[in-house]
Parts: C-alpha cells; sequence; structure tokens
C-alpha cells in the first residue's frame, strides 16, 4: 500500500513537472526577432519527400502538385522555363545590353557593357530540384535568378528641424533600387531619397557603399544615384518596353519590404493608364501600371518585370488604408524612366519645354488665356492675353488711376496640333511631350474665328 501510495506521488510530480516545462512561456524580449524559415539543404531528404499528399500515395514527387492548366503542359512549355534562346533581341548603338527587337525612343545609352552572366539554376547544385518543378514555377525562379543581383536595398538619413525649437531630429528611411550600369548608377524613386543627408547603397554580395545623388525628377518619382564599387560586382538589370502591355500578363516585382532583402513577389497586371497625382508641379501621372503584386513599405524603388526577366517598371506606390499591401500596387512605366534617365544622367535635371503661358481660365469651350510670360515663346508667338485698360480719373485736386481687365479679348485655346484640349492637364500633357525648340500649332478661338498660332517651344528654367 504504501509502495503504491509512494509511486502514485511521484508520477504526480513528474506530471506536473512536465505539464510546467510544456505551457511556461518563454522570456519576453524587448523587440522579438522574426522567424524565417530556411530552405532545407539540397542533400536533405525531407526537402525531396512530398509534403502533401493530393490522393496519390506512391511517394513520388508529382503527388505535391496540382494539374497543370489546359495547354501549359511540360511538353508545349520550353523545357529552359520560357526563356527561349532563339528569341530576337536587338543590339542598339550605345545600349550593349540585350533589349527588345523595338526599343523605346532613347532607351538606355548610358549603359556600358554587361561581363558577367547571372547565375541559371540548371547550372548550379538545385538543378535537379529545378528540373522537378512545373514550368510556371521554373519562370519564377529564372526571373529571380537572372535579375535579384541587381536590385539593391538602400538606406537613407534624413535631418528633419523641430518647428518650435531650434532642433534637429535624424530619421532613417529605407527603399529599394536598381543597378543599370556597371559605372555605378542606381535607379529608384525620387521619394526614397527625398531630403537625405545620407544614402548608403548595400548589394547582393552584402557589400555596402555611400552613394551620392546624381539627380531627380519630382514630376515622375525618379531619382538616379551613383556608387563607387568595382565593375565587377554590378549587374545591370536588362529594360524592356512598356509599350505593348496586356491586362493579365505576369509580372514580377523584386524590392526590400520592411527591409527583407531581394524579396520576390508575383502577380499580373490589373489595369493600365492609372493616373497618380504628382509630388510637384501639380497634375498628375500618367501611364501608371496596376498590378496586384505585393508592395509594402520598403519595395518602392524596385523593378516591376515580366516572364522574360525584362523591367517594364519601377514600383512607386500602393493604394492602402493601413499602409501595408492591399493587392493594388502601382509601377511607372519603364518608357517613362528611359526617358528621362539620360537627362539625369547627364545634367542633373531633366529640362522640360515651355509654352510661355502663366495661367488659363478653364471654361466649357475651352482654357481662356489669363496671363502671358513677358517675353517668353507664347507672346512672341503673337497668342494674346486679357486686355488691360488704364484710367484716369480727376476728382477735385487728386488724380486717381484705376485699371480694367478686358478679358474677351483673351485667346481661347481650343486645341494643339491637331488634338482638341478641354482642360490644363491636356493640354500641358501635350507640350510636356515635345522638346525645347519643337514648333506646335495651337489652335484658338479669337474674335469668332478660328485661327493656328504656331509656337517655338524653349527651355524651362
Amino acid at each position: 500500500m504504501k509502495r503504491t501510495l509512494i509511486l502514485s506521488l511521484i508520477s504526480a510530480l513528474l506530471g506536473a513537472s512536465m505539464a510546467v516545462i510544456a505551457y511556461s512561456p518563454e522570456p519576453a524580449s524587448p523587440e522579438p526577432a522574426p522567424h524565417i524559415a530556411r530552405k532545407p539543404a539540397d542533400d536533405d531528404p525531407a526537402d525531396r519527400a512530398p509534403k502533401l499528399s493530393l490522393g496519390d500515395e506512391s511517394g513520388s514527387p508529382e503527388a505535391v502538385h496540382d494539374t497543370p492548366p489546359d495547354g501549359l503542359d511540360g511538353q508545349d512549355w520550353p523545357a529552359n522555363g520560357g526563356f527561349e534562346g532563339g528569341d530576337q533581341l536587338a543590339q542598339v548603338p550605345g545600349f550593349p545590353l540585350p533589349i527588345p527587337a523595338a526599343p523605346p525612343s532613347g532607351s538606355a545609352p548610358w549603359q556600358s557593357p554587361a561581363t558577367a552572366e547571372p547565375a541559371r539554376p540548371g547550372q548550379s547544385p538545385n538543378a535537379q530540384r529545378y528540373e522537378e518543378l512545373h514550368p510556371w514555377e521554373r519562370v519564377n525562379v529564372d526571373v529571380y535568378e537572372q535579375v535579384n543581383r541587381s536590385v539593391v536595398h538602400i538606406a537613407t538619413e534624413t535631418v528633419q528641424v523641430d518647428r518650435f525649437l531650434p532642433l534637429e531630429r535624424t530619421s532613417e528611411g529605407e527603399g529599394s533600387g536598381v543597378v543599370i550600369d556597371r559605372s555605378g548608377h542606381v535607379l529608384t524613386n525620387f521619394h526614397v531619397v527625398d531630403r537625405a543627408r545620407q544614402m548608403q547603397v548595400t548589394l547582393f554580395d552584402g557589400t555596402s557603399y555611400p552613394a551620392r545623388l546624381v539627380g531627380t525628377d519630382p514630376p515622375t518619382d525618379v531619382a538616379v544615384l551613383r556608387i563607387d564599387a568595382p565593375s565587377e560586382v554590378l549587374v545591370p538589370v536588362t529594360f524592356g518596353t512598356s509599350t505593348n502591355l496586356l491586362v493579365g500578363q505576369n509580372v514580377y516585382a523584386i524590392g526590400n519590404p520592411f527591409g527583407l532583402e531581394r524579396t520576390l513577389t508575383t502577380g499580373v497586371i490589373s489595369s493600365l493608364n492609372r493616373t497618380l497625382p504628382r509630388r510637384s508641379r501639380g497634375g498628375t501621372m500618367k501611364s501608371i501600371i496596376q498590378i496586384d503584386a505585393a508592395i509594402n513599405p520598403g519595395s518602392s524603388g524596385g523593378p516591376l518585370l515580366d516572364s522574360r526577366a525584362r523591367m517594364i517598371g519601377m514600383n512607386t506606390a500602393i493604394a492602402s488604408r493601413t499602409g501595408e499591401s492591399a493587392g493594388v500596387g502601382f509601377a511607372i512605366p519603364v518608357n517613362t524612366v528611359l526617358r528621362v534617365v539620360p537627362q539625369l544622367i547627364k545634367s542633373g535635371r531633366v529640362t522640360r519645354p515651355d509654352v510661355g503661358i502663366a495661367r488659363v481660365y478653364q471654361t466649357a469651350d475651352g482654357l481662356l488665356i489669363a496671363q502671358l510670360v513677358p517675353g517668353g515663346p507664347a507672346e512672341k508667338a503673337g497668342l494674346r492675353g486679357p486686355k488691360v485698360e488704364r484710367h484716369r480719373k480727376r476728382q477735385g485736386p487728386f488724380v486717381y488711376e484705376h485699371q480694367t481687365i478686358d478679358r474677351k479679348a483673351a485667346d481661347l485655346i481650343i486645341g494643339v496640333d491637331g488634338q482638341k484640349v478641354t482642360t490644363a492637364e491636356e493640354f500641358l500633357d501635350v507640350i510636356e511631350a515635345k522638346d525645347p525648340g519643337d514648333r506646335v500649332a495651337i489652335t484658338v478661338v479669337r474674335e469668332g474665328r478660328s485661327i493656328q498660332v504656331p509656337v517655338v517651344l524653349e527651355a524651362e528654367e
């Protein structure tokens, strides 16, 4: 009896002890580090074993995969994951990197020859695992392997002055960027580096370099940095075109959300020709690409890619009530980037054309000129603003002077180069698509008659 009681007490004590061990919470730490699961080594049997059975008990790797979509089986899809060696790529003078056969105008004359090829999965120790992947998975892997080394992490330090006290506060920020040549030029968003006092760029191999600002263009949210890094560690991205994009085509975004470097997210083009408000000069940015690939804080400035690993846009913003991805992201089309970057590298700024019209009134019939720039292109061409008349009136020993403005004498703009315009934004869109020195025909209504006035655009000061 005593022996039985003693054994019962020992069992009870051991059970209580185990319960305490099992349910005792871990000591709290001030900032618990997130746990990130690591991929098993290639020789780990757990990596090759099926993780989920879908009705196939044979234990073969195919048991873990869904049935491929119609028309996308392993026979019809290229064995190399969709990157066909027979693709016709043009070689443009001054642009030695592969680009589409019909590149956008002014595409990347700043680039210098690339000397290193990105690693391909089929050449790595993961070759066996790569062959087991479905074709659409291989595309994801190929895109990442070809571009991830071009993506950089940008850390910034900004100084803010307190409004009420003569104190300076230092704040830190981060974003993404992409290497565009072997001279050390890095492309990113303007808002990533806006007002930054110091900038640090970290490459794929973990090395960091201080960066200097080459140029910015706030209206398009584009900035170019430069780092003094050895050319052999710089892997420039390959540019594509945003001319013939289709809603529904697959896209891939690589960036550094929340500081997690070179993170790949996938999705599709949700819509085209969206607009975003500009950060300066008013108006909107047009032709914006809408995507559903996840973009979060830190992703701005990273590349948006097509299934051939070509850059077709630069990730720039999200629509969200929480500040985190809600499946609605936006990217600047690469054609806009290619139009802006050469000027930033050359002169540090974008020189836009100026028509010499300071203000207009938007009416139901068109744009009524409210003010011309004195000596500007529009005034030189003979466009008319409101007529100002000054009058003097004597009252006793005093003489009073006043003026009247006759707005009916001003020209009413109704078109530019044969294109009808009804808003100031439409008018500016046509003008800003030109270059300084170009001649435009502005159609106006004057004294009840429609006439065309040729205007030679000048460089904006």
